[in-house]
């Protein structure tokens, strides 16, 4: 199959290239026809591939791409989960080249080149491995298990409408593992496999004080400043060793076992190029935890945006009528995002100053998760990572969020396999988001292996 990818390495990538040209973007209403576009065209390439149903499943939100290929009723299923949708590019002018002109550029931790576009890694370039790993495996007749596919567009914003369908589809979708690549190696000489995933809630709060702006000469003093109570609240949602202060935030956290913590500080880690890399002097966080641990193990609260008064050109001397503010908070296990949500908001009202009116608003959050490393599904995925970058790969913790996974177990019935090649540096979420050709093709390269030790494993 090697040699299948080599000779079409270059249409690969020109493929791929054309995906991320397709500005879909799910927070945005104005990107919904490109929404539709982007389905269109990864449900053709699905065909093309070779599956042999493929259809475009409209929801009350973005549609979902379904597509599966029964080669053999014995033989086992994986389905394949991602999604299609991206976030927003704002702010465009933080952009070195255009967010959705795709341009393949060297770069010192991808010097055989990544291509720059939002979604190259987050998570087009990783779902577009998937279909071109069954497209060779087709072509090869070496397909060792049946797949189904299941790619989503509102992945970013929640996955609001896909609990609905997969509850309404749960004949349609039977299988016996999910493999996900829409998570991170350490680094591209060392091959690692995320054992778990941290958990989301995501709030709006809105502190209001006066019914219009007002003159800061004329009310200033004599009026409270929204902007300033915001500040203040906001200011108080941690203490000074780190920790969040929410009443109850931490009743439920499991604390991992010394030998865990051990395991995960195994991993290769320079903390002083982790600093340069972000143009950082110091780390920051809770007390009593390392870096990664932090990231990884450790629940969070942060600010994701704050806005209120005159941020125009030049001055202009208000006392604004409201201060605004997205707060997001990633969770680990036992938390509950509904129950830490409750928690919030009741914190939060509690600790607004008597001066202002406050409102708190739930955009979305998804549950943390955790996969067993003695399982079929994650021995494969660590048998086929070893085999593929030639050395014995880590287990790890991801510090980010999939908040349909800990649902696919609920509903489903099924583990999920997270099987990332995207770098933690690769500006997910950020300007200037990449993705390097060698994860793209290592992750095509990769993927067939699994399928191979998963239908070994599963006899």
């Amino acid at each position: 199959m090697n040699n299948y990818l080599e000779e079409n390495k270059q249409r690969f990538l020109d493929e791929l290239i054309e995906f991320l040209k397709i500005p879909s973007v799910s927070a945005d209403p104005k990107f919904d026809a490109d929404m539709q576009n982007a389905a269109k065209w990864v449900s053709t390439k699905l065909s093309e591939a070779g599956m042999n149903t493929v259809e475009i499943c409209e929801t009350a939100g973005q549609p979902v791409v379904y597509a599966e290929k029964i080669v053999d009723s014995s033989f086992p299923t994986i389905l394949v989960y991602g999604h299609y949708d991206v976030q927003p590019a704002d702010p465009y002018e933080l952009w070195d080249s255009p967010p959705f002109e795709p341009v393949v550029k060297k770069t010192k931790i991808h010097p055989d080149g990544a291509v720059f576009a939002r979604g190259a890694c987050d998570d087009k370039g990783q779902i577009y491995m998937h279909v071109k790993a069954i497209e060779m495996m087709v072509n090869s007749g070496e397909l060792p298990c049946n797949v189904k596919v299941m790619f989503e567009g509102e992945e970013e914003v929640g996955s609001e409408n896909l609990e609905t369908f997969i509850s309404a589809n749960k004949e349609k979708l039977k299988a016996d593992i999910i493999l996900i690549s829409d998570t991170s190696i350490i680094a591209n000489d060392i091959p690692s496999v995320e054992t778990g995933l941290r958990g989301l809630a995501y709030m709006e709060v809105e502190v209001v004080g006066p019914n219009r702006d007002l003159h800061s000469g004329v009310y200033g003093g004599a009026v409270a400043n929204p902007a300033n109570a915001l500040s203040q609240m906001i200011a108080s949602l941690h203490d000074a060793e780190g920790k969040v202060t929410v009443k109850g935030f931490y009743d439920k956290v499991i604390e991992l076992a010394a030998e865990e913590r051990d395991a995960l500080e195994a991993a290769p880690f320079n903390e002083e190029d982790y600093k340069d890399d972000l143009d950082v002097n110091a780390v920051s966080g809770e007390k009593g935890y390392t870096t990664r641990e932090r990231a990884a193990i450790r629940p969070t609260l942060d600010v994701n945006g704050i806005w209120s008064g005159y941020i125009g050109e030049g001055s202009k001397t208000v006392l604004p009528s409201k201060a605004n503010a997205k707060i997001s908070m990633r969770l680990v296990p036992d938390q509950d995002w509904k129950e830490i949500s409750d928690l919030f908001e009741a914190h939060f009202k509690a600790i607004a100053p008597p001066t202002v009116k406050v409102k708190v608003s739930r955009h979305h959050g998804g549950q943390p998760y955790v996969t067993p490393t003695d399982s079929v599904g994650y021995q494969a995925a660590f048998k086929a990572m070893e085999e593929a970058f030639g050395k014995t790969p880590v287990p790890t913790r991801g510090g980010g969020s999939i908040p349909i996974v800990a649902l696919f177990e609920e509903v489903l019935g099924l583990k999920s396999i997270l099987f990332g090649f995207g770098l933690d540096s690769d500006a997910l979420h950020s300007p200037n988001e990449h993705y390097g050709l060698f994860n793209y093709y290592k992750g095509i390269e990769a993927i067939p292996l699994f399928y191979k030790y998963f239908a070994e494993l599963s006899k």
